[in-house]
């Protein structure tokens, strides 16, 4: 009899540890592998409608002089980027990183903005996404040492007395954020954030909870072992918030305070947290992703004003 029990204790807890792993595999699949998502709407960014907000900005980014580059990551990977020098010759460059899913074809609202600004820009597509190597997405964890080699091709390319602002939108945003906590060289001036969230743990576990109203405890830390033997990283570990507190770069944040996928409490909590000289601006209504367009005037002062306080004038 106690045979009989202890047969079936091991059979039920080796069905419940196959199916959380089975379960881990399909969320490592739907968060952090580069397949199709299908919770997410596919909007051809390059595409300019009727009513388009970003018309003006699409025709300018489309027809803007470009040259392909590239580096080549600490782990082999192939990272393509574009680069659009300024309208006129300046040692200002905006390195700008775009969002979850997507690429540089998304960053056209931003790299008018930084052009209209005089900066030269980069572009980069983060691995896995665009014409990027890799299989998997880094939530900005992986990339914040792809971007050290991008910052440091844009130094060899425009020399030593150059400024650089890190620029990012939503993982963007996380993945500037996780830079800032590295060792950075003089040339990086300023920081620039929208929407970023506060760890990948945090976010992913708030993402749980809202499609598909799972708590934490066990899938986000299956998920996260998963992620660690596939794609090199735990999400415990990829904190933007941890990378903030060792932050010396002055830090621009700026959030939707109606934004229910990166929730706004996000960002008090990073604001609070950082190290550097700081400013908030928090965009009431907006959803996320959505300061910008909301209100197109003052964002392009807010943030044209706290670069120039940084950024010598040319």
């Amino acid at each position: 009899m106690k045979k009989k029990i202890a047969y079936s204790l091991i059979g039920g807890l080796g069905a419940v540890v196959g199916a959380l792993t089975v379960a881990g595999h399909y969320f490592y699949k739907t968060a952090v592998s580069n397949d199709d998502k299908d919770f997410l709407e596919v909007v051809n960014n390059e595409e300019i409608t009727p009513d388009d907000p970003w018309a003006a900005e699409k025709r300018w980014y489309n027809q803007a002089e470009r040259e392909a580059t590239e580096i080549i990551s600490e782990d082999g990977l192939r990272i393509a980027g574009i680069y659009i020098p300024a309208s006129t010759p300046s040692k200002k460059i905006a390195l700008i990183a775009h969002g979850y899913n997507g690429s540089s074809r998304d960053m056209a609202p931003f790299a008018e903005l930084f052009n209209q600004l005089g900066y030269n820009i980069l572009v980069a597509d983060a691995r896995g996404h665009g014409t990027s190597d890799g299989n998997y997405i880094g939530f900005g964890w992986h990339e914040r040492h792809d971007y050290l080699k991008w910052i440091d091709q844009m130094i060899n390319r425009h020399g030593e007395d150059c400024e650089i602002v890190l620029f990012g939108i939503s993982m963007g945003g996380a993945t500037v954020l996780n830079v800032s906590g590295e060792q950075l060289p003089a040339q990086v001036k300023a920081i620039v954030e929208d929407c970023g969230f506060s760890s990948v743990e945090a976010e992913i576990t708030h993402q749980l909870k809202a499609m598909y109203k799972l708590p934490k405890f066990p899938l986000v830390q299956i998920t996260s072992l998963i992620t660690k033997l596939k794609a090199g990283y735990w999400f415990e570990e990829a904190s933007p918030l941890e990378q903030v507190r060792k932050n010396q770069i002055p830090t621009l944040f700026i959030h939707g305070g109606a934004d229910d996928f990166v929730p706004t409490s996000m960002v008090y909590d990073l604001y609070e947290a950082n190290a550097s000289p700081k400013e908030l601006y928090v965009v009431p209504e907006a959803k996320h992703a959505y300061a910008y367009v909301m209100d197109k005037e003052t964002y392009r002062h807010k943030v044209s004003t706290f670069l120039n306080q940084y950024i010598s004038a040319e």
